[in-house]
């Protein structure tokens, strides 16, 4: 039984890229042009939204279901 990794809001956001790399490209439709930023080392996708005014909780949500669409 293959275990499908899941996106969640405490990983940072070099993580997430490197684990999920079409994420980037919903990033960037929230204005989150995370791989150029040095921050992306430390910042969590929470963090991240937060200082951005996004919903990390939305977010997190809509990465998520565009990973299982793909």
């Amino acid at each position: 039984m293959k275990i499908k990794k899941k996106i969640t809001k405490t990983m940072t956001f070099a993580e997430l890229i490197q684990k999920f790399p079409e994420a980037a490209e919903k990033l960037a439709e929230q204005g989150l042009f995370c791989g150029g930023c040095p921050m992306a080392q430390l910042e969590t996708i929470e963090q991240g939204a937060i200082a951005h005014g996004i919903d990390a909780d939305k977010l997190v949500k809509e990465l998520n279901k565009k990973e299982k669409g793909k």
